[in-house]
């Protein structure tokens, strides 16, 4: 048996990048997965990757948009009537919005905050009530923050603003579902070489790996190694925390130059 046989997972935005690492990992370590993108093929090819990696059907995917609060509390309903069980949630989905503070408009500022913000908080509410009504022991909730939320980067203030949100999030609900069994915390990701940081920069690991302690960028592993330890059986009296996976990299934190 697998560390996390017949488990039930969610991961929101993972459709590629490090939410499609989660679910592969959890996956591959026995559980049962729903995948969320809000891009429909997009989930419904990341599921059939990994359903034809381990020869099983163990992931479903899930195509809403986590700003869309009454969609996400449907897909939670729905994967814990299919399944009779809710154990472990991650709010992944969220994304990058660049721009001027200066030149920042409010419709901008209300989309990003809506999906990373509202998406993260709204999506652990559905997912503790669940927990809760289904009696789950060791419920995990994980949610995506960033290094980004701890140093200030330039034409990121809106995005860093949600990311340190998310920081202050962990904490917050980690202190109202403790008492009922449930953990929650954040994983800030510093510079991890995924498709789309690739795909901004084709040098994007060798301009990193130049400003980082360790010498390497970060590898979607890396940061799947955090998450499958934050909601384990091991991390039960680990609450409330964001776990920084950035090599050092706010010790100092240069930009490449």
């Amino acid at each position: 048996m697998t560390m996390y046989q017949d488990k039930v997972v969610i991961v929101t935005g993972a459709g590629v990048g490090i939410g499609f690492g989660l679910c592969r990992a959890f996956v591959e370590a026995g559980a049962i997965v729903a995948l969320n993108d809000i891009d429909a093929a997009l989930a419904e090819r990341a599921a059939a990757r990994i359903n034809e990696s381990v020869g099983m059907e163990r992931v479903r995917p899930y195509p809403v948009d986590v700003a869309d609060v009454p969609a996400v509390k449907r897909m939670l309903d729905d994967v814990a009537t299919r399944h009779g069980r809710l154990d472990i949630v991650i709010a992944n989905a969220g994304f990058t919005d660049q721009g001027p503070f200066l030149e920042y408009t409010v419709e901008a500022f209300d989309r990003v905050t809506a999906v990373n913000l509202r998406g993260s908080y709204f999506t652990a509410q559905a997912a503790a009530r669940l927990m809760i009504a289904l009696g789950t022991e060791n419920g995990r909730i994980l949610l995506t923050s960033s290094v980004t939320g701890m140093q200030a980067f330039a034409d990121l203030s809106a995005y860093g603003v949600t990311k340190a949100g998310i920081r202050h999030m962990a904490k917050a609900l980690a202190v109202a579902l403790g008492p009922h069994g449930i953990t929650v915390n954040a994983i800030a990701p510093g510079a991890t070489l995924t498709e789309r940081t690739l795909a901004e920069d084709p040098d994007y690991d060798a301009h990193w790996s130049a400003v980082t302690p360790t010498g390497r960028a970060g590898a979607v592993a890396d940061i799947v190694a955090a998450a499958l330890f934050l909601c384990s059986a091991e991390a039960r009296h680990v609450t409330g925390q964001t776990v920084v996976v950035d090599g050092g990299w706010t010790v100092q934190s240069p930009i490449p130059g």
